[in-house]
């Protein structure tokens, strides 16, 4: 069976980060300050591709859209949480993944709208 949510790009990007993310957590519960923060990543990171899986399988009326965009806000609180880890994680990290995100949230951005156009 073809799993159509395989060939959206943001969802596979999310699911990249996740990976990504797990590991550097993995570095931040080495510090004893870094395992809230590491909390915190980890539970929004998973937020982002969980909220568009739900969206995704509900269908393509309003409902994908608003679960959009709480992935979108997920992504959002992820670029937060990873920018405040700087202490926690080189700065090269931090960077790509904040690039990684910025791509996620603006091909969510992106599809939002383009669903919204089409339900008007």
């Amino acid at each position: 069976m073809n799993d159509k949510l395989k060939e959206i790009g943001f969802y596979n990007l999310s699911k990249e980060l996740w990976e990504f993310c797990w590991e550097d957590t993995s570095v931040m519960m080495k510090d004893f300050r870094g395992k809230e923060i590491a909390k915190q990543v980890i539970r929004s990171c998973g937020s982002i591709s969980a909220n568009i899986e739900e969206g995704f399988g509900r269908g393509f009326g309003k409902e994908y859209p608003h679960f959009l965009r709480i992935a979108r806000g997920s992504a959002r609180e992820t670029k937060g949480w990873y920018q405040r880890s700087k202490k926690l994680l080189p700065i090269e990290i931090i960077e790509e993944r904040t690039k990684l995100l910025d791509n996620i949230i603006a091909m969510i951005t992106k599809t939002i709208s383009t669903l919204e156009n089409r339900n008007k």
